[in-house]
């Protein structure tokens, strides 16, 4: 089992930028998909992006396409959320998410129930 913690997250005003950071540790990361998604109070769950395990293939939800960039660093077994041109509608906790299948280096996910580890979620405020 892979286990994730996120971290980066605070507030930042409209039009601003963050990193998020997923880091993992157990098993082979770079077997897995990485997804992020968000969830703000009174809303579901919500997809932000994922990136295959060989970082050569990623994928975006509407809401932010053309405004965040993901990426890993296998040697670091971790993977990045760049959030540029931030909303007040980007408010929400973030969390990242392995597959839960971890057989495939160039899958890419976006429903929650394709994966099977998350990290605890860290929080993004962004201020009009």
């Amino acid at each position: 089992q892979v286990q994730l913690v996120e971290s980066g997250g605070g507030l930042v005003q409209a039009g601003g930028s963050l990193i998020l950071s997923c880091a993992a540790s157990g098993r082979t990361f770079n077997s897995y998909t990485v997804g992020w998604f968000r969830q703000a109070p009174g809303k579901d769950r919500e997809f932000v992006a994922s990136i295959s395990a060989s970082g050569s293939r990623t994928t975006f939800g509407d809401a932010v396409a053309g405004r965040f960039t993901i990426s890993r660093d296998n040697a670091k077994d971790t993977v990045y959320l760049q959030m540029n041109l931030l909303k007040p509608e980007d408010t929400a906790v973030y969390s990242c998410a392995a597959d839960r299948y971890g057989s495939s280096y160039t899958a890419l996910y976006t429903r929650t129930s394709d994966f099977g580890a998350w990290g605890q979620g860290t929080q993004v405020t962004v201020s009009s």
